[in-house]
Parts: C-alpha cells; sequence; structure tokens
C-alpha cells in the first residue's frame, strides 16, 4: 500500500506540472489553436485494425508490449511536430489519475504471468527466456528444430547441455496457428493479385484466393468477401450471405462489420429497418476506429436522422474523420471526386456530365503522340490525379510530362518536380531531381513551379530552409491564382512563419485557395470556425467545411463504382453502393438512390421503392438539391409513397421557387394557383408564376405560352359568367343611344351586307375555270410509217 501510495502523489504531481505548463502555452500562444498544416503527412489509404497485438503461448495469450486499445487506426497522425506536443499534452491532462493508476496496475499484472512448459523433457516448469539453441540466443518460443513448425522453449539457459524443453503451446493451438498463418499466406496472395492486376479477370481470381481464406475464418479476408458481396464486386451480389459474414465478423469485434450490419439495418437490406440497432452497430463500429462509421455518425448528428441534432457531436465525429483525410493529401493533391447526377442525365440529355468520352480520349492520345505538347500536359494532369473516365496511372502522367518537358513546356517540367518531390511506386523520391525540375519552371514564370520552389525552401529539400524566400515564391505563385501558392502562403500567416502571425491575411488566402477546391484549405477553413480563430467561431460552418474534406476521402472512388454499375445495367449493384455513401452524407448518392428506386429496384420490395425514394429525396433536398425538392412536391402532389397531399406539395414548390429560383417550380405553381389545388384559386397569381417561369429558364417559355392561352379561354369564359348580359341589354336605351330611327339604320346596314355577299359569291363563281375533262380533246398525231421516215 505503502508504494502505490506514493505512486499515486508521483502521478498528481505529474499531472499537475503538465497542467501548468499547458496554461503557459496557451497564454504565451493568445488561447489560440494548434498550428494547422500547409502540408499533410501521408497515411494509408484505410484503418488499420484496433485489435489489440497478442501472441499465443503455452495456453496463454501475453498482449505485445507498446500496443493499445486505444491506439487508432491507420496511423492517426496529426499534421506537425508541435500539433503531435499539444495533443499529447492534451490527452495527459485530460485523463484522470485513478485511471493511469489502474493502467500502470494492470501492465504489471499483464507482465506478471510465468510461460510454462507443456509436454516434453520439463512438463510443468517455466520457460528460461533467453535461452541457447543452436548458438544463437531465443528471447520467445520458436519453431526452430523442428519440422512440425510447433512452437517450444528450453527450460534452462543452455539447451544443449541441459536437453530441458518443452512446448509453448497445445496441439491443437498449434493446429490453429499452422492454419490461420496459411490462410494469412492465402490472403496475401489474393491481395497482391488484386492490387497489381487491372483486369477484371485476374481480379476475380484474387477474390477466389479471398473465399479461401475467408473459408478459413482469417478476418480480413472476411471483411473483403463480405464487401464484396454486398456489392456484387468481382462476386455474383448476394446480400443474405454478406449478413452473415457481418454478424460473424461482429461477434469477433470486427469495426468493419459492426458498420456493414449497421448499414444493412438502417437501409433495410436482407433484415428488417431498424434505426436504433443501426445507430448501435455505427457507435461501436465508430469506438472501434472505423472512419465511415465516423462519418456517418457525423451526419446523423448534423441532419438529427435517428439522433438528436447537434451540430457539437456532429463537430467531433467529422473532425476526426477529417483528420484522417487531410492528412491523405501530398503534395499532387487527391484523387478527384466526379459528381454525377442520374437525375440530371436523364432530364438534360445533351448536358455534359464531366465525362470524357472514349473517343475523344483516343483522339488526345493520338494528337499527344504526335508531339502536341498541350494533349500530352493534360493527358498527364489526367492520369496524375485521375477522373473524367480516366484512371489514375503515375506512370502514363509520368511519361506524358516527361514528353512535355523535353519539349520545354514549364507546366509539364513543375508536375515532374511534385512527382519527384512526392515519391511513387514509379518515381522514386528525389529533392535533387524535383528541385531542378521546380528552378527550371520558376525560372519561366510558371506558378506551379513557384510554389513547388517554395516548398523546397519552407521545409528544407534539398536546400537550405529559408523562409523568405519561401514567402517569396509563394506570393508570386498566389498573385497567378495558384492554389497551392494561396494555401502555403496562409499557412505561414496563421503560423507566423517568416512574417508576423496575421489570421486576417491567412483567412484570406485560404479563402481563395478554397475557391480555387483546395482539400486543405477547406480543412483549415474548418479548424479556424471550430475554434473561432481569427473568425467568430461557428459550429454549423465548421460542420459544413469539415463535412466537405471528409466527401474527398478515399471512399468517394466507390461513386464512379456505382455509376459504372449502373451504366453497366446492374441496378441492383449500384443502388446498393449509393445507399452507403448515401448514409455518409453525399448528397449526389442521395438523389441517385432515389432515382433508382424510383425506377423500381428489384432489390427491395415493389411496394417499398416509393418510401424509400421519398426518404432519400428528402435528405438531398435539405442538402439544397433543387431537383430532390421538386420530387418530394410531385411525390405528395401524386401520391407516390405517401397520401396525396396538396399543401405539402404546394409547399416544397414554393421552397424550390424561392431558393433555387427554379422555373420547373414556378410552373407548378403557377398551375397549383390556376386549379385551386392546396390554396385559394387565384387566376391573377397564376398568370405571374407562369410569367416568372419564363423568365427563369427559356425552356418554360413554350409550354407557359399554352399554359396563358389556356389561361385567358379560362378568365374569358369565367368573366362571361360573372356578368348578367340580359340585365346589360336591358339597360342600354337604342333611341338615346342611336337616335329614334335606329332600326331602320340597322336594316340598311344589314340589306348591304347581304348584297355585298352575293355579289362577291357570284364573282367566284364565274372566275372558277372549267375542269380538263370537259375540254375538247386535240388530236395527237401518230408517226409517220418507216418508209416515209428520213433516211439515218
Amino acid at each position: 500500500m505503502g508504494r502505490r501510495a506514493c505512486l499515486v502523489l508521483l502521478l498528481l504531481l505529474c499531472v499537475a506540472v503538465l497542467r501548468a505548463a499547458g496554461m503557459e502555452a496557451a497564454d504565451e500562444e493568445g488561447n489560440q489553436d494548434e498550428p494547422l498544416e500547409s502540408e499533410a503527412l501521408p497515411a494509408e489509404d484505410q484503418v488499420k485494425d484496433r485489435s489489440t497485438g497478442t501472441r499465443v503461448v503455452a495456453g496463454q495469450i501475453f498482449l505485445e508490449s507498446g500496443k493499445s486499445d486505444s491506439q487508432p487506426e491507420d496511423g492517426e497522425s496529426f499534421h506537425s511536430q508541435e500539433e503531435v506536443k499539444e495533443n499529447s499534452l492534451g490527452e495527459l491532462n485530460s485523463l484522470d489519475v485513478s485511471d493511469l493508476l489502474n493502467k500502470d496496475l494492470e501492465d504489471e499484472e499483464i507482465q506478471s504471468p510465468v510461460l510454462t512448459a507443456i509436454g516434453g523433457t520439463a512438463d510443468g516448469e517455466p520457460c528460461h527466456f533467453p535461452f541457447l539453441f543452436m548458438e544463437k540466443e531465443y528471447a520467445e518460443c520458436t519453431a526452430d528444430g523442428r519440422e512440425d513448425g510447433r512452437l517450444w522453449c528450453a527450460t534452462t539457459y543452455d539447451y544443449k547441455k541441459d536437453q530441458k524443453w518443452g512446448f509453448c503451446e497445445t496441439e491443437e493451438q498449434s493446429n490453429k496457428r499452422r492454419q490461420m498463418q496459411e490462410a494469412e499466406d492465402i490472403y496475401q496472395t489474393g491481395m497482391k493479385i488484386l492490387n497489381e492486376s487491372s483486369k477484371k479477370a485476374q481480379k476475380k481470381e484474387a477474390y477466389q484466393y479471398l473465399l479461401k481464406a475467408a473459408d478459413m475464418n482469417h478476418t480480413k479476408a472476411m471483411e473483403k468477401v463480405s464487401y464484396a458481396l454486398l456489392f456484387g464486386d468481382y462476386l455474383k451480389q448476394n446480400i443474405q450471405s454478406s449478413k452473415e459474414l457481418f454478424e460473424k465478423l461482429t461477434e469477433e469485434g470486427s469495426p468493419k462489420g459492426q458498420m456493414a450490419l449497421g448499414f444493412l439495418y438502417a437501409s433495410g437490406l436482407g433484415v428488417n429497418s431498424s434505426q436504433a440497432k443501426a445507430l448501435v452497430y455505427y457507435t461501436f463500429g465508430a469506438l472501434g476506429g472505423n472512419l465511415i462509421a465516423h462519418m456517418i455518425l457525423g451526419y446523423r448528428y448534423w441532419a438529427g436522422i435517428g439522433v438528436l441534432q447537434s451540430c457539437e457531436s456532429a463537430l467531433t465525429h467529422y473532425r476526426l474523420v477529417a483528420n484522417h483525410v487531410a492528412s491523405d493529401i501530398s503534395l499532387t493533391g487527391g484523387t478527384v471526386v466526379q459528381r454525377i447526377r442520374l437525375a440530371d442525365e436523364v432530364e438534360n440529355p445533351g448536358m455534359a456530365s464531366g465525362m470524357l468520352e472514349e473517343d475523344l480520349i483516343q483522339y488526345y492520345q493520338f494528337v499527344a503522340e504526335k508531339g502536341d505538347v498541350q494533349a500530352q500536359v493534360g493527358l498527364g494532369q489526367l492520369h496524375l490525379h485521375g477522373g473524367r473516365g480516366v484512371e489514375q496511372n503515375h506512370q502514363r502522367a509520368f511519361e506524358y510530362f516527361n514528353q512535355a518537358a523535353n519539349a520545354g513546356n514549364s507546366h509539364a517540367m513543375a508536375f515532374l518536380g511534385k512527382m519527384y518531390s512526392e515519391g511513387s511506386d514509379v518515381v522514386p523520391q528525389n529533392n535533387e531531381t524535383a528541385l531542378q525540375y521546380f528552378k527550371k519552371a520558376a525560372d519561366m514564370g510558371n506558378p506551379v513551379g513557384q510554389s513547388g520552389l517554395g516548398m523546397a525552401y519552407l521545409y528544407g529539400r534539398g536546400v537550405p530552409v529559408n523562409y523568405e524566400l519561401a514567402l517569396k515564391y509563394f506570393q508570386k505563385a498566389a498573385e497567378q491564382g495558384w492554389v497551392d501558392g494561396q494555401l502555403q502562403l496562409g499557412s505561414m500567416y496563421y503560423n507566423g512563419i517568416g512574417v508576423k502571425r496575421d489570421y486576417k491575411q491567412a483567412l484570406k488566402y485560404f479563402n481563395l485557395a478554397s475557391q480555387g477546391g483546395h482539400i486543405l484549405a477547406f480543412y483549415n477553413l474548418a479548424q479556424m470556425h471550430a475554434t473561432g480563430t481569427g473568425v467568430m467561431r461557428s459550429c454549423h460552418t465548421a460542420v459544413e467545411l469539415f463535412k466537405n474534406v471528409c466527401e474527398r476521402g478515399r471512399w468517394s472512388e466507390r461513386l464512379m463504382t456505382a455509376y459504372n454499375s449502373y451504366k453497366d445495367g446492374d441496378s441492383n449493384s449500384a443502388v446498393v453502393q449509393y445507399l452507403l455513401l448515401a448514409e455518409q452524407g453525399y448528397e449526389v448518392a442521395q438523389s441517385n438512390a432515389a432515382f433508382i428506386l424510383d425506377q423500381k429496384a428489384s432489390i427491395v420490395g415493389e411496394n417499398e421503392t416509393y418510401p424509400r425514394a421519398l426518404l432519400h429525396w428528402n435528405r438531398a433536398a435539405s442538402q439544397g438539391y433543387t431537383v430532390a425538392r421538386i420530387k418530394l412536391g410531385d411525390y405528395h402532389f401524386y401520391g407516390f409513397g405517401t397520401d396525396v397531399d396538396y399543401e405539402t406539395a404546394f409547399i416544397h414548390y414554393r421552397l424550390a421557387s424561392e431558393q433555387q429560383h427554379s422555373a420547373q417550380a414556378m410552373f407548378n405553381l403557377g398551375y397549383m394557383h390556376e386549379k385551386g389545388l392546396g390554396i385559394k384559386q387565384d387566376i391573377h397569381l397564376a398568370k405571374r408564376f407562369y410569367d416568372m417561369a419564363a423568365e427563369a429558364s427559356p425552356d418554360a417559355q413554350v409550354p407557359v405560352f399554352l399554359a396563358l392561352c389556356k389561361l385567358g379561354v379560362i378568365y374569358s369564359v369565367q368573366y362571361i359568367r360573372e356578368i348578367n348580359l340580359r340585365e346589360v341589354f336591358s339597360r342600354i336605351d337604342m333611341d338615346q343611344l342611336l337616335g329614334p330611327e335606329w332600326d331602320l339604320y340597322l336594316m340598311t346596314i344589314i340589306t348591304l351586307l347581304l348584297g355585298t355577299i352575293i355579289a362577291y359569291r357570284q364573282r367566284q363563281h364565274q372566275a372558277i375555270p372549267r375542269p380538263a375533262g370537259l375540254r375538247p380533246a386535240v388530236p395527237q398525231q401518230e408517226p409517220p410509217p418507216p418508209e416515209h421516215q428520213p433516211p439515218q
């Protein structure tokens, strides 16, 4: 007890010192947040499993040192050394002393058990570590010297001398371990084929390996196979089989399995829909570190779906995911997110979707091979970032940039510098080569090269750190509108690097970079609004910005996968993928899922398509999509998935008209005013809305003209009905109006009119020509006989 009391006092003293240091640091920095990132650290594409590292020895499970259950997946690293220090300090300050003490005592208890040998020549005796075998020391159990691969240990230091040994595991445990090792080898083989091949047949072969590993209860293989069965990726879609695998993974504590099971309950696929169960599984998945589960919870708290609306809770979840997404952004930028709305494609077939046609790509490739520098640079950028129907391919990008750079193109030189600075499987990282390309491009006034040169001086890549030169080059790039230069300039002003700290200038340059679509600019702006640094704190603005960052994560690539599935005629696969993305808060996925459900997708029951479509139209409309708002009006107007409700339909049309100035909504409002549906009939207001629709869109002018013609007829009929003709004529005094002889005048006029008509008809009758059949026939001359023909 005395030793524990001393330990408690010591921990209390440490925490007090740390808190005091944290307060002093906060006072010196003016109570500002940690420095924002200007260049994010690389991270893996997915989150690692947070399962505790263990090893099975002699029937007991021991924790590996240096790992804990709270360690985040996928290298949850922050974006600067200062951030790491400040966050570590904050975590220590937030820990309760009793928790620290309990953790310390638990660590002691975990390390206290001693391994005992099973069988062999020293059954029941403790293993001795290290022990000497074949002139080599072993600090843990080994399978060396055994053909069956079973782990063993020595119970004395010198095995050769004493021959004292025993097994570290039972035969059953040994068989299980070897089976799992075999499953791991099969899994790695499948993943190697999957990652290295681009052909569909090879990817299908890879999934056969993964299926075999999954049958051997390999957790990661089960995760890959279950998602492939859910989405129909290279395996036949089977919702029921995927559900069974997800349930099995959930029992094993897999965060991916928990998140996916939550999705099935949320969307009602393979199970009865239950938002309560979905929320439970999403929460467990998020606690396990699954980023998609965090993103789903962030959206649910932001929109108030199944939970009480809470901006602060949404901010917590979105910020955590945004940290990972921002850390994954490299110097060359992230992948391009292609957002294609199916409803817009159908209603406006000629509208450009952003996708390049195959013929157009082949044309660009042809002219690039002929030496067209602009085509080479354009194709290089497309292959570097991917998107618009072109797959990301660094090898092709490097080749095109190299050709254009040899022709003297400064843009290609700058992008080659970026590729060498970042490094990849194709281009080895080389600061010296990158610096040469950046200098050549910068000397030619290229903003990309100037920005790259600024990065080199800012971080000392191939040159000594020089903040003044870094600032100079960033300013030159920013003046030409290059987003990287604007971002780095904002970061230098924010952190006070090379210049006096100025949050207003930082905000200015971050805003400029965000207008160019830079992810890190959105991230930094979100941090400033979340902490109230340089601006008034706004939780709502911060959440929207963080949400924008989160939607640029690697999982956004599934938008194109779903679109391709739909184009290939696989609507069931497409709708499931869109539904998962819709749960994450993607507005385009919500509208696309509703669009496919509206077409009676077979994956859900016929009676459920309209109600589910209505749900997702509603979510898309709440995020500002005009077509979705009009669809909500249509569903309530016609009673699709709900009861006919003209008043609610009128409200949705009015919102679309006022907020998005939709011509379709204005036309519908005119029609409802004309008919008196959901609102009092008012022909004057109907005409007003029809006129507004014609002004809002040229496409509405023809239907508006027809509607106005119809409205004019209706107005005339209504006016005639409203007046009493007999009463009007009875009030007219013809003697006073036309004189006492008005009836003679009227008869004279009628007589003249009749005479004119008769004369006109007679003239018409005389002018009609005789029919051709009545004319006398003209005899035709027969040809002369042959003897009277002139000689030839």
